[in-house]
């Protein structure tokens, strides 16, 4: 581990390539994650992201390049490694005949976890996650939202310094996937634990994440803040007005006679390429032109913006 001002590096990562056959996975990877923070790998399908994180923990040697988790090297150190860091990788991988209980004694007994501690560490486990009440219910009676949830809480049964998680919240409902966010955040701005989180959910991304790193074949094309991310896109800022009912019609006329263009969707319109300033003579039009202007919700660049833009600056010939 590396120290550098009041900010400990907890992964560091330097040149790593990985090839399967004729296909390179990694390619020159190079980036850090600092600790106490939640630090995602965005990216599509095939992106590298998986890859990366098996080696991370041990599982995959890189072809080139050095890899440093916890200040170990995940490969000769991997046993050290694994009792340190949690992981939740792309399947649940939970024994279906045992219940949540007995898949976490499992787990716990596997990690040195004593014995006698056993019982109060899965009631802890099952009370952050939602799931005392499934305690004794076998997984193959599960959902695949509550399996997801079993395999989670193994990757936490522990306590560990460090946690992998590779798309956390899939096949979870809406309020389960935004408990799972909450608790990563708090994991690592309240208990000082580091989350390194899989996703190619750029909501996810935008409400959990205090750094990206977003890839594409491989390669880091992009790392930063979300809000560092988003700068990098040159985009005017643009507008959504919403207007009363069935004069959407109208108020798109009145736009593009403006010389703007927008879309059009459920009773708003949105302008893009309209400065702040254009603003109010632009409803001033749409008011005398008796467009009822319900509201004005300024609009700048998001950071799916930013994903599309450096993909497409990846790809430009």
């Amino acid at each position: 581990m590396v120290e550098d001002g009041d900010t400990l590096t907890v992964v560091t990562v330097s040149g790593v390539s990985r090839r399967f056959g004729p296909v390179e996975a990694l390619r020159d990877v190079t980036l850090e994650v600092p600790s106490g923070q939640v630090t995602g790998l965005l990216g599509h399908n095939g992106a590298g992201k998986t890859t990366l994180v098996r080696v991370l923990t041990g599982l995959l040697r890189p072809d080139r390049g050095s890899v440093s988790v916890l200040g170990l090297d995940p490969v000769a150190d991997g046993r050290e490694l694994r009792h340190r860091v949690g992981v939740l990788g792309e399947t649940p991988g939970l024994d279906e005949l045992l219940s949540v209980r007995e898949n976490l004694e499992v787990a716990a007994l596997l990690v040195g976890i004593p014995r006698s501690d056993v019982g109060r560490r899965i009631e802890d486990v099952l009370e952050q996650l939602g799931m005392a009440e499934h305690t004794d219910r076998r997984i193959r009676g599960l959902s695949a939202g509550l399996r997801q949830r079993v395999a989670l809480a193994r990757a936490i049964i522990h306590d560990p310094e460090l946690l992998f998680l590779d798309e956390p919240a899939t096949n979870m409902d809406p309020v389960a996937s935004l408990g799972v966010r909450t608790l990563m955040r708090r994991w690592a701005h309240e208990l000082g634990r580091t989350v390194v989180v899989c996703t190619h959910d750029l909501r996810e991304v935008a409400q959990t994440c205090d750094r990206v790193a977003i890839l594409e074949h491989g390669r880091v094309l992009a790392m930063g803040s979300p809000n560092e991310l988003v700068l990098q896109v040159a985009v005017r800022p643009g507008v959504r007005i919403a207007v009363g009912a069935g004069a959407i019609d109208a108020a798109r006329d009145v736009v593009t006679a403006s010389g703007h263009e927008c879309t059009t969707l459920d009773g708003t319109v949105t302008v893009e390429d309209v400065e702040p300033d254009e603003v109010p003579a632009l409803v001033a039009r749409l008011v005398g032109a008796r467009v009822p202007v319900r509201a004005v919700i300024p609009s700048g660049p998001t950071l799916e913006d930013a994903y599309v833009a450096l993909h497409a600056r990846e790809f430009a010939p």
